[in-house]
């Protein structure tokens, strides 16, 4: 296993789930979210592959790593003089939504989107932890992830 690429990531991760009908009968994500993140990780992923004049999307079989770093709700800070400080009865990880399987499809498509991925179908094992700020290993100090690309063989030659 080598790894081919890593960045990181700022802004808010969205989860690309379900699509919602509108009354004119367009389809349109069901959260917000999702554009922004997209943007998000492939402007960030552009930005790292500029560095590299050579790179040419994965084709082989890889893995991907990603921790999303998410904001703490407000709900989860004392009020007054406990102001900025975590509730004891504060859960220490981020067990509601957004579902940790939908910030993978949107971050897997942004990556193909970015041209890091050939196709998100090339992601044959994934690693994904959801972390709130600054609690633990490869956790940012504001919302966003950090991405790892692992290549888990030999690199495929570009087909004509």
């Amino acid at each position: 296993m080598t790894l081919a690429f890593d960045f990181e990531v700022h802004g808010t991760p969205g989860p690309q789930g379900s699509k919602t009908r509108n009354a004119a009968g367009a389809m349109y994500e069901s959260s917000a979210k999702v554009k922004p993140w997209r943007e998000a990780v492939k402007s960030a992923a552009l930005d790292r592959l500029s560095y590299d004049i050579c790179w040419s999307p994965l084709r082989e079989a890889v893995r991907l790593e990603v921790v999303f770093t998410l904001p703490r709700p407000k709900s989860h800070f004392g009020t007054g003089k406990n102001a900025g400080l975590v509730k004891a009865s504060a859960p220490q990880y981020p067990i509601g939504k957004p579902d940790t399987d939908k910030l993978l499809r949107s971050t897997q498509d942004a990556l193909k989107d970015a041209g890091v991925l050939l196709d998100d179908s090339v992601v044959t094992d994934t690693v994904a932890a959801k972390r709130y700020v600054l609690t633990g290993h490869d956790t940012l100090s504001h919302p966003g992830a950090v991405i790892r690309v692992w290549r888990l063989t030999q690199p495929k030659e570009p087909q004509p």
